[in-house]
């Protein structure tokens, strides 16, 4: 859960259907559908939206599909059609930020955010998105600056996604202790998350925490989205602690699920120091 993971990214509430893709590009978590404030132009019901919008967001869903199926050539086609149909919408703007950042291509998704934020500047998704860009083009103090104006917004519904990216940003460059209570934050709004979870029994397990951190590995490990990594963590927790019948049951768990990891090999080598 740690490089292994996937990172998320988020749109807008009408592309839900994007979320269970992006919770990372790797991806640990896109906060995919969150609502986020829009500007007043940008409003519309089923009775007044213009035709070109209409026409613009079948575009995009199509983009969203081809997206989803890792055909990305496909998927920029639909956006730059969308964008031609209706250039003044901010959505599939970010949706072209969001491709050109799995690809890679750093800087034309940046362009792409600082458009869909020049036309609706009230966006907390494409705040978030261009914050995951900017930890990604390693620079961390300006994308934790672009998490806290999505946060900012009171209506913003994934405050989760966007306090576990800060966390994940602040500990690539070595702040354990911004990071950790960052996570907390993210764990106080999801703690279902296990990626979260992990991160939070690992950090105190690094400071030699052990009983808090026990309780953050066994509530991730317990459920049905434990990895090879949760365990092994677990398995190293347990065995400080000395809880000889939970070690047991947690390396038990960790060869049936996992025959072929690196854990088990590191398992196997009694390399729990490593």
């Amino acid at each position: 859960m740690t490089t292994r993971t996937v990172q998320t990214v988020s749109l807008s509430v009408w592309l839900g259907l994007f979320a269970s893709l992006l919770f990372g590009f790797g991806l640990t978590g896109c906060a995919g559908n969150g609502t986020s404030a829009t500007a007043p132009h940008e409003t519309f019901t089923d009775s007044d939206e213009p035709e070109s919008r209409k026409r613009a967001t079948n575009r995009l869903k199509l983009a969203v599909l081809y997206f989803q199926d890792g055909k990305n050539n496909f998927a920029l086609d639909e956006v730059k059609q969308a964008i031609q149909i209706d250039p003044n919408w901010f959505e599939p703007y970010g949706m072209r930020g969001v491709i050109y950042m799995q690809t890679g291509e750093f800087a034309p998704a940046e362009l792409s955010f600082q458009k869909a934020l020049s036309i609706n500047p009230n966006s907390s998704d494409i705040k978030h998105n261009y914050g995951v860009l900017l930890c990604k083009m390693k620079r961390p103090a300006e994308g934790v600056k672009m998490f806290g104006a999505a946060l900012a917004d009171p209506a913003y519904g994934q405050r989760a996604k966007t306090w576990q990216e800060q966390a994940n940003c602040q500990l690539a460059i070595g702040q354990k202790t911004e990071a950790e209570a960052s996570y907390m934050r993210s764990y106080e709004l999801d703690a279902g998350n296990p990626v979260t979870g992990f991160q939070l029994a690992n950090l105190l397990f690094q400071r030699g925490e052990l009983v808090r951190s026990q309780f953050y590995a066994r509530r991730v490990n317990n459920g049905e989205r434990a990895s090879a990594e949760s365990l092994w963590l677990g398995i190293k927790i347990e065995r400080s602690l000395g809880s000889k019948d939970a070690q047991y049951q947690l390396e038990a768990q960790l060869r049936k699920r996992f025959a072929q990891s690196r854990e088990v090999l590191s398992l196997e080598r009694g390399a729990f120091n490593e």
